[in-house]
């Protein structure tokens, strides 16, 4: 059983006050002190942990005000506040001991749209991606392009000077500042802009906070004129802090905004952000080329250079290898075809043109074909050109290769701290070849990428911080690839920011550290602003990598079976991508619907690995817990009755914080498809669970839930009692008291519609007695609960489908499949289920006779829970219907061209079966149906989460946010959904009566008449 977990110490004493103080003066966001809260604050993307105490999540630059300005009172001196963005920083930009103020939940207005002037007004919770879609309206567009643009705020990208692809063409995020409102750590709100010689002067004589740091800054840049210009190199990506080289401006003032772009935090707390933005390209081509190797792509990346390309792009063997077992390769593949000389692409460069006609375009990109045909390079193998949206796909491929790096299998993966190094462009290569050489002196695999025309090259070493023999590798590769970037004349920190890497400072600027002390000191005197980053205000050390806490350090202290069985969420290295703001992205319907970092993969994840670290220190293995568990009923049963008449408080465990976090999970399983790294929450989620509810009663509504498949074909046998029961006002309140809502109506019975269709029930020995001829055209439809009792006329409709094309359809036995069991971590039950339906359906499957599935997250269950449960041979091999039908299209005749259809599919089947989303196109275009797939997020239903009362109001939001709109475009009868849940959803909202792409195929093929073998010939010719 596992242990209580009591916190040691309580949250800080001092962030306790500040935060009382904080709401005591009308700080009108949120403030978290909780256990859950800052663990989840501890990480970013970067190898560091540490805890904050407290976060703040402000509304308004008001809330800004009255944290600098409690900041100035002496009570609270000790105080340091952590600016946070996205909290994808790579380096520990935003970790520290102190208060977090993270503007991404509230202070996410666009403000302000000027089409004409091209500017926009925003707050620095405003994601990038959201201020594009805004501004697409208006054929305009914010120019730095990230590889995290979903996620990334703009208060973000302004505090780390960002840039991406692209950036030799648009500049970097300080390039795009045009002014900004800023508070600084008393409260004083500063308007910092670029400002010529005559309001510098009017600026100065101020008697205020504003005064004294154009006058101290004014000085730092004067005095120090010849430092600056021998010391800031000069690099596109001089991603250097307190940007000394720019404060004089375009106006020959001085340019505060400068000094504010790229400080990471330390200066200032950015309240709004005015932008220019610039119209969207009209045209674009790309030109993918392949190599032999990753040195000769880097080698041909000069004569690329010249061509006025927006970005030049490279990936290496590594990153290419794991694309090509990534589900967008099918989108990509063809750009980069086999060499008929058999030589195998170990590496591609990406060459953009863009212009705002195709006129432009054309030429720029004749001009590179035209070099490329008349040099006949041994090493580069072929290219290929992309146009249209093609482009997107192959960036888009491009965007993933941080994410499929952390895939990677194994302990030692490979984690970012040398990764951003940028050297001058013509040096690139070279500099390359030695800082390979570094790392494989020390046998070390590493995946390269990133911006050859910058010579911004992204490497990250497989390292596995849990060894604590390989800690050490930490600080003995960064000052080799320190020592590296002088010899080439670059730099160590040329994109994602110092951080935690800041120590290094002084030996790139050297004397000139006094003068970024002064700028330091002047926004922020008492160092209370992200201290021990970039410089310090009273010249102390700043903090050095190897003086942080590691993840991989908290990590080690579990043990290494427990880490093996829970290794869905260890590996979570924060990339964020399940911060996605994008309603239309599956992933992670929990977190667009709260804002409540806890409540997405990453947060999840972090709070789990926080739990395996603490029951560790009590002595408890949760894994051998796991073990030992029961599948029995009775006793959990009965601790749930005896909970309900003798409640009694939970008392303090950290264990209800991350059960309150599991609670919040659909179990859409899209991060299981969607994240990069696969963390499969639902996974660790069961297993949380099956260990809480040891210690702690279970809710009598999981009893329920757990129990609905074996007992719906009871309530089945006789639906109009049962819809009595159940749908009547005594009935639902009954259901509603202990916790389920929103129950569906039985349908009538399935076995009469199919008696009549002549679709018999399949047993091993009615397969095993069909003739050869009649085992090619049989399929056996396995049965889930909810389709088969709430939906028969879509099996019924499916059966009838499969006649219609030439097939004979047997119907399994209907066995619970499982997976409500599953999800509410019965995990116990759910084994022994699986291994007897599993049983029924391998004993069908030897007959030669195929399986197929009808609802997509019931289907699929068989490929992820079954093969975790019970080992991969021993799960039957049940296929989601279209997958089978697509692959014997040979065998369906055509039908006449019909109408245009949509479909939303099952998040699940999005996600983590896209091939199958495919086939549903490719079986419709056989049959004469064009089917759109729309980008939509999460219906919020996802299984039973909808039907719990604690969850209603949340399915619902999460409704709204993306599928109530593409529902309310779609005219009746032209949208179809493949998942039980999503139909159900949209029925209860909207009304509506989605029908299933099957009841939308069996129409068609009755309205339409074969079409002739004649008339299939030019088709096929075409």
């Amino acid at each position: 059983m596992i242990p209580v977990l009591t916190r040691p110490a309580e949250a800080l004493p001092l962030y306790t006050a500040f935060c009382a103080e904080l709401a005591a003066r009308g700080f009108s966001g949120d403030l978290s002190l909780t256990e859950a809260d800052r663990a989840v604050f501890a990480t970013d993307n970067s190898i560091y942990q540490v805890e904050p105490g407290a976060v703040a999540f402000p509304r308004d630059r008001d809330d800004l005000v009255r944290i600098g300005k409690l900041l100035d009172d002496p009570r609270f001196r000790e105080v340091v506040v952590r600016p946070r963005g996205g909290g994808t920083g790579t380096n520990g930009q935003s970790l520290g001991p102190g208060l977090v103020v993270d503007c991404s939940r509230h202070m996410t207005r666009i403000l302000e749209i000027d089409p004409e002037r091209r500017t926009v007004r925003v707050e620095p919770g405003v994601v990038k991606d959201q201020l594009n879609a805004a501004l697409k309206a208006h054929g305009l567009f914010f120019a730095p392009e990230l590889s995290t643009s979903n996620r990334a705020t703009i208060g973000g990208m302004i505090s780390t000077d960002a840039c991406g692809q692209g950036s030799c063409l648009y500049g970097k995020t300080r390039d795009h500042v045009l002014g900004l409102t800023c508070v600084l750590a008393d409260g004083t709100v500063l308007e910092a802009r670029d400002l010529d010689a005559q309001a510098l002067a009017a600026a100065k004589a101020r008697d205020d906070r504003a005064g004294a740091i154009h006058r101290a800054v004014d000085a730092v840049v004067t005095e120090n004129a010849a430092l600056i210009a021998e010391r800031f190199p000069k690099l596109n990506r001089c991603l250097t802090g307190y940007d000394l080289a720019h404060a004089r401006g375009e106006a020959g003032g001085l340019d505060l905004k400068s000094l504010v772009c790229g400080s990471e935090g330390t200066l200032a707390l950015i309240a709004e952000a005015r932008l220019n933005v610039l119209p969207i390209p009209r045209a674009a081509a790309l030109v993918a080329l392949s190599y032999v190797d990753f040195d000769a792509a880097l080698r041909d990346a000069r004569a690329l250079l010249p061509f006025g390309a927006a970005s030049v792009e490279t990936i290496d063997s590594t990153v290419l290898g794991l694309a090509r077992n990534d589900p967008g390769w099918a989108g990509v593949q063809a750009f980069f075809p086999e060499d008929p000389a058999g030589r195998r692409v170990d590496g591609i460069n990406l060459v953009e043109f863009v212009g705002a006609a195709d006129e432009e375009v054309e030429a720029a990109l004749g001009r590179l074909v035209a070099m490329l045909g008349s040099d006949a390079s041994p090493v580069r193998i072929g290219f290929t050109v992309a146009r249209g949206p093609a482009i997107e796909r192959l960036w888009t491929m491009r965007k993933k290769a941080v994410g499929l790096l952390g895939a990677v299998k194994g302990d030692a993966r490979p984690i970012p701290f040398v990764e951003d190094t940028a050297v001058p462009p013509e040096r690139l290569a070279d500099y390359i070849a030695e800082f390979r050489a570094l790392l494989d002196g020390r046998g070390l695999r590493y995946g390269m990428f990133g911006h050859v025309d910058a010579g911004v090259l992204h490497v990250r070493p497989a390292i596995d911080l849990k060894d604590e023999g390989q800690e050490r590798l930490i600080r003995e590769v960064t000052e080799g690839v320190v020592a590296l970037t002088a010899k080439y004349g670059g730099l160590l920190w040329g994109e994602h920011g110092k951080g935690f890497r800041s120590e290094f400072v002084p030996g790139v600027f050297g004397p000139l550290v006094p003068a970024l002390e002064a700028v330091k000191r002047a926004f922020d005197p008492g160092d209370r602003l992200n201290p021990g980053k970039i410089a310090s205000a009273r010249g102390a050390a700043l903090t050095a990598i190897d003086a942080v806490p590691l993840r991989g350090e908290l990590d080690r202290t579990i043990p290494r079976d427990v880490r093996a069985a829970f290794d869905e969420a260890l590996h979570c290295n924060g990339n964020g991508a399940c911060f996605s703001y994008d309603a239309d992205e599956a992933m992670c319907p929990s977190w667009k619907a709260t804002r409540e970092r806890r409540h997405s993969p990453k947060g999840r994840a972090s709070l789990m690995r926080e739990w395996l670290r603490r029951t560790a220190a009590a002595g408890i293995d949760p894994a051998a817990s796991l073990r030992d568990e029961r599948p029995g009923w009775l006793a959990p049963l009965a601790a749930t009755l005896r909970g309900a008449l003798r409640p009694r408080s939970q008392g303090e465990d950290f264990s209800h914080a991350v059960k309150e976090a599991m609670d919040g999970c659909l179990a859409c399983k899209s991060c299981t498809g969607s994240c990069p790294i696969k963390v499969d929450v639902p996974s660790f989620r069961a297993k949380f669970l099956a260990l809480y509810h040891q210690r702690y009663p279970r809710p009598l509504k999981d009893h329920v839930v757990a129990a609905l498949e074996p007992l719906l074909p009871l309530a089945g046998r006789a639906p109009a009692l049962s819809n009595l029961l159940s749908r009547n006002p005594f009935g639902q309140a009954v259901l509603r008291r202990i916790g389920l809502v929103a129950i569906p109506a039985f349908s009538s019975p399935l076995a009469p519609a199919l008696a009549g269709l002549g679709v018999r029930t399949a047993t091993p020995e009615a397969l095993r007695a069909l003739s050869e001829a009649e085992r090619t055209r049989a399929v056996v439809v396995v049965q889930d609960a909810f389709t088969s009792h709430f939906e028969a006329p879509v099996v019924a409709d499916l059966c009838a489908l499969l006649i219609e094309l030439g097939f004979r359809p047997w119907l399994a036995p209907f066995r619970p499949n499982g997976k409500p069991a599953h999800v509410h971590g019965f995990l116990a039950r759910f084994r022994e289920i699986a291994a007897a339906n599993a049983r029924m359906l391998r004993a069908l499957e030897a007959t030669g006779v195929p399986l197929v599935g009808v609802d997509p997250s019931m289907t699929l269950t068989y490929r992820s829970e079954y093969a975790g449960a019970l080992g991969p041979e021993e799960v039957p091999k049940v296929r989601l219907v279209q997958e089978w039908l697509a692959a014997r299209l040979d065998a369906i005749v055509p039908r006449p061209a019909g109408c245009p259809l949509r479909l939303l599919p099952h998040c699940t089947e999005r996600t983590n079966a896209p091939a199958a989303v495919k086939d549903w196109q490719a079986l419709f275009a056989h049959l004469g149906l064009p089917l759109e797939v729309p980008a939509a997020g999460c219906c919020g239903m996802a299984g039973t989460y909808g039907h719990e009362a604690a969850n209603r109001a949340t399915s619902e939001l999460i409704y709204g946010q993306s599928w109530a709109r593409h529902v309310a475009e779609s005219p009746e009868g032209t949208l179809l959904a493949d998942g039980y849940s999503c139909r159900c959803q949209a029925k209860l909202i909207d009304g509506r009566a989605l029908p299933h792409p099957v009841q939308a195929l069996l129409a068609h093929v009755r309205a339409h008449a074969p079409v002739a073998a004649a008339d299939q010939a030019p088709k096929r010719a075409a």
